[in-house]
């Protein structure tokens, strides 16, 4: 192999190492970016979907409106790591269980997003009090 078969093969390795780097970092935001601080939310819902993985865990709930219409909100938690560090484990949330949280709306209008800072179970136990991102 030449010199400048070598420099470009190891050029098209770089490119790619470099594009695969920098999709975990683009699925990553601030606080600020996605939610707003001046909408404090409180929701009561059944959890629906939990996804405890990097960057940050999800789960989700269907909350009944007043009309009795059904919305599901999907609801940011912290990192794996931060959570289990406060005793969370992949089994925190179960699907079916009821639980409130207290947190923040999404900046976008009519999105169902929100950044968890406190759930509270059934029972009154509060599962965890912020959602790993910065506080507003």
């Amino acid at each position: 192999m030449t010199r400048t078969a070598i420099g470009a093969v190891l050029a098209r390795a770089l490119a790619c190492v470099l594009s695969c780097a920098a999709v975990p970092a683009a699925a990553h935001h601030s606080f600020a970016a996605q939610f707003d601080s001046n909408k404090p939310v409180k929701l009561t819902g059944t959890i629906t979907k939990v996804e405890f993985q990097n960057p940050h865990i999800y789960f989700y709930i269907d909350v009944t409106q007043a009309d009795g219409s059904v919305i599901n909100f999907a609801v940011e938690g912290g990192t794996p790591n931060q959570l289990r560090r406060q005793g969370w484990g992949r089994d925190s949330l179960k699907l079916g269980e009821t639980v409130t949280v207290e947190g923040f709306g999404a900046r976008k209008a009519g999105a169902h997003v929100v950044n968890g800072r406190t759930v509270i179970l059934a029972d009154g136990r509060r599962v965890f009090g912020f959602s790993g991102a910065a506080e507003p």
